[in-house]
């Protein structure tokens, strides 16, 4: 969940990390009663993600500076079009610019490419969700981007379910109990509110699993006609999530075996930021 607390704290951080003792450009060459007004603009066809966090860059760098937004987050826009109007103090909006074009570029980007996954998903019973392969300190911000694309939120933190994968299982069992009393062994350990995913990487493990009574299975870079045995075999028995060097070229064949989630760490780890640009008019200089 991103709150206004969290958005606070790594905004704060991050101004901090670009002008630790002020902006030095602008104080030197900008007038200290100078306003201006800034426009953000949209370079290339997109989806909007990362408003409240563009409007607390300039907020925290200069209270009287003013945002508005003509955008939300999770609406598509089109190149050219204005998202955003910056007006006040022409040194706070310079100084704050960098910082609100870095996270709304990278958000916008992540919502973009994850409205391609979801268009691409239409007509099936799948849902696409994101990995932890989050930057660190900025999940909060990329799976709001995420679900701004129209996708869902995979578990948050190892906090917050157990998940079993092959690591773990040869520990599970590398004092002689089957995979399904180890698991049956974990079950018994979780309150009736946790859940319980394992993932498994051959058709011929299925069983063992389910026998254990999880909650979601992982099917692991199976092939499309091994994801579709899969799916027969599990037979709405849990959940069956489809995972591994999903792309938005095979993201479409993966939903059409009848999975019910993929997960795709490609929609955090290695998009495009979007091409958004402030333009900033001087409109007193306050001398």
């Amino acid at each position: 969940m991103l709150t206004t607390s969290h958005i606070d704290r790594v905004v704060g951080a991050a101004l901090e990390e670009d002008a630790p003792w002020g902006d030095l450009t602008s104080e030197t060459l900008i007038p200290a009663k100078a306003t201006a007004t800034a426009e953000l603009t949209a370079r290339e066809d997109g989806v909007f993600s990362g408003g409240e966090v563009f409007a607390t860059a300039f907020r925290l760098t200069d209270p009287a500076i003013t945002v508005d937004l003509h955008v939300a987050d999770g609406e598509p826009f089109s190149r050219g079009d204005t998202l955003a109007t910056v007006t006040g103090p022409a040194r706070g909006i310079l100084q704050a610019e960098r910082i609100g074009l870095n996270f709304t570029q990278r958000m916008s980007g992540i919502a973009t490419q994850t409205a391609r996954y979801v268009a691409a998903l239409a007509g099936t019973r799948a849902r696409i969700v994101d990995t932890r392969k989050t930057t660190p300190l900025l999940r909060a911000f990329e799976r709001h981007a995420v679900r701004c694309g129209g996708g869902f939120n995979h578990r948050f933190s190892l906090s917050d379910a157990v998940m079993a994968k092959d690591n773990h299982l040869a520990v599970l069992t590398a004092g002689g109990l089957s995979v399904t009393e180890a698991l049956l062994g974990v079950r018994a350990q979780l309150s009736h509110t946790t859940h319980l995913e394992v993932e498994v990487d051959r058709l011929d493990q299925v069983e063992a699993v389910l026998a254990a009574g999880v909650d979601t299975i992982m099917l692991d870079n199976f092939s499309l006609a091994d994801l579709r045995a899969g799916v027969e075999l599990v037979a709405g028995r849990a959940i069956i999530e489809a995972s591994g060097t999903v792309t938005l070229d095979t993201v479409g064949a993966i939903a059409e075996t009848g999975v019910d989630v993929i997960s795709s760490g490609a929609l955090t780890h290695s998009v495009r930021s979007l091409d958004l640009g402030l333009d900033v008019s001087i409109e007193h200089l306050g001398h």
